[in-house]
């Protein structure tokens, strides 16, 4: 007879998280409206593994946001909305990976975010992606913490160094556009010693 191996299930983490201007809360259908506004912006999605999204890309987005509230194995995602002051901002991910997708508990998160251009320059990404990292390492048996990136998303790439992530790694036109063109990909990364050190 053969025994099923399962994951264990991890708890779900703290929510909602309070930082000094936002409020980390998972991400609930409502959300759509503000989180369509955005991500269909050409601009916003320029480097993002996304399309500017129409209803149905958006459909299917949310569908996964509002799922992504306590992830226990690898490709499981943690989404989160920012919200200041009652206005959502931005949103975060953090999706367990492993290099080979079968660690267990998951050894790796990544992390992403997209936040409105309309609240850029204020340094709300930085503060919720900051509180998202804390969460990810004090909650989660992470070892390490990566985001992967186009290398012209200056903003993020900014965004990883003030994190405490180390550029790791670049590698040349490994990822496909939407448009045909090949791009290259950043990697930045965060050890858990690291994190603890700072």
């Amino acid at each position: 007879m053969a025994t099923e191996l399962t994951a264990p299930v991890l708890p779900a983490p703290p929510l909602p998280l309070t930082t000094e201007r936002l409020v980390l809360r998972t991400i609930v259908a409502s959300d759509g409206a503000a989180i369509g506004a955005y991500c269909s912006d050409p601009e916003v999605t320029r480097y993002l593994p996304f399309p500017a999204l129409d209803a149905e890309g958006l459909a299917g987005r949310m569908e996964r946001l509002v799922a992504g509230t306590a992830p226990s194995v690898p490709g499981e995602i943690l989404a989160l909305a920012a919200v200041h002051d009652g206005v959502l901002v931005g949103d975060l991910m953090l999706r367990f990976t492993d290099r080979h997708g079968e660690s267990d508990p998951p050894g790796i998160g990544e992390l992403g975010w997209v936040f409105a251009p309309e609240h850029a320059g204020r340094g709300f990404a930085t503060e919720a992606a900051r509180a998202l990292v804390d969460l990810a390492f004090t909650h989660y048996p992470l070892h390490r913490l990566m985001a992967r990136l186009d290398p012209r998303n200056l903003a993020s790439a900014r965004l990883c160094e003030r994190l405490g992530m180390r550029h790791e790694a670049h590698t040349r036109e490994d990822y496909a556009d939407r448009d045909g063109t090949w791009s290259d990909t950043a990697v930045y990364g965060l050890l858990r010693r690291e994190w603890a050190s700072a």
